[in-house]
């Protein structure tokens, strides 16, 4: 609900479509759809109660306006069309991103939740991955798009390996900003857990499940009974080929290894809390759902280049590999080691913080709250 004398936000995401980067977009809004007045612009019509349940905001039309390009009749087709083509994904970015810099300057503040953006004027961005407006120059006319207006933004990232990726592609520094964590974790005992592992995102090919597949099958061969639960989904945009051989794979090895597709959240996070392992083989920009694992209690063995490793911490070496012959021997180690086992628990226990929501609204506050005292400085020194 608008109330006057209140600061006017225009925010940037362009659709929802389930990710880790929606989650951040949506708490941003959370975290100031009390103190000002924000628009969200948007590509089409969004289910705000789905996803309210969907990542544990409580957001509503009461709160914010949406600014939406296409009517709720075409939604549906303009999404298939963005995740099935690459040029349509960036003809929608652009074309949305248009509409906003049209409108933005009617505004206190622009923000981006979704990466870097030439927004027409200074404002704030928060980046999970760089060059993403750029890739196909052929859409920068369309929306009069400037990489040199970009970096004139307030940068925020979600791991120190993007913040040098940002330095890196536009020579700019950025504030870490860690996304916030929300699953509800149910607590179990380490001692009634089960000895599982759990492998969870989407099963496509980049995440590469099947090599903590090969990891774990080394390790039951070297006398541990464990179980491996894989979960996660994927829509037409990803290869079928590979989930068709992930099938495969599970079914070859179905007396230890479960999958479990497209199931609805509350079973995902109550699988999570029962496991007391989590593997992940990607090198991630961050790692949301390596993060779910600190959260729930688990201890998860990932790569030792990416985002992840700030979530694990880089002091708990124990937990990171760089090949899957270096995952088998740390993975044995500590299933031989409860000592090791208590150790890194109490140390991931302290990391748990770093991907509040308190945390992250906290943050984003103080950086908005810091954007309006220094124009208003600025304004009463011009005066």
């Amino acid at each position: 609900m608008q109330m006057l004398n209140r600061k006017k936000i225009a925010f940037y995401y362009p659709y929802f479509t389930g990710g880790g980067a929606e989650a951040v977009g949506l708490w941003m809004i959370q975290a100031l759809m009390d103190k000002y007045d924000i628009t969200l612009f948007t590509v089409g019509s969004i289910n705000i109660q789905k996803l309210n349940s969907m990542y544990a905001t409580n957001i509503s039309t009461e709160n914010i306006q949406i600014h939406q390009l296409v009517p709720k009749y075409l939604t549906n087709i303009c999404y298939f069309l963005i995740a099935n083509s690459q040029h349509f994904r960036h003809f929608f970015l652009h074309l949305l991103l248009r509409e906003f810099k049209k409108h933005c300057h009617l505004y206190d503040l622009s923000m981006s939740g979704y990466n870097a953006i030439d927004m027409g004027q200074k404002g704030i961005q928060y980046i999970h991955w760089i060059k993403v407006f750029e890739e196909i120059k052929f859409y920068h006319k369309l929306s009069n798009f400037s990489e040199e207006s970009l970096r004139q933004n307030i940068s925020l990232v979600n791991s120190e390996k993007i913040s040098n990726s940002v330095k890196k592609a536009y020579g700019i520094d950025a504030t870490i900003l860690f996304p916030p964590v929300v699953i509800p974790v149910q607590y179990i005992p380490w001692e009634e857990k089960e000895d599982s592992f759990i492998c969870s995102g989407r099963i496509v090919k980049a995440k590469e499940p099947h090599r903590a597949v090969k990891i774990l099958k080394r390790v039951r061969e070297a006398g541990f009974d464990i179980k491996l639960h894989i979960t996660g989904g994927g829509g037409a945009i990803y290869g079928w080929q590979y989930k068709r051989m992930i099938n495969k794979l599970v079914a070859e090895n179905s007396s230890w290894i479960t999958l479990h597709q497209n199931r609805p959240y509350q079973e995902y996070v109550t699988l999570l809390s029962r496991c007391k392992y989590g593997i992940h083989y990607k090198k991630e920009p961050f790692g949301i759902s390596i993060a779910e694992m600190v959260k729930a209690g688990a201890i998860p063995f990932v790569r030792s280049i990416g985002g992840q490793v700030e979530i694990v911490g880089a002091h708990n070496q124990e937990l990171l590999f760089n090949s899957e012959d270096e995952a088998v021997e740390k993975i044995i180690a500590i299933l031989k080691d409860e000592n090791q086992q208590k150790q890194l628990i109490a140390s991931l226990e302290d990391r748990k913080y770093l991907f509040s929501t308190e945390k992250f609204i906290s943050d984003i506050q103080g950086v908005v709250d810091t954007y309006f005292q220094n124009s208003l400085a600025v304004d009463t020194a011009i005066a």
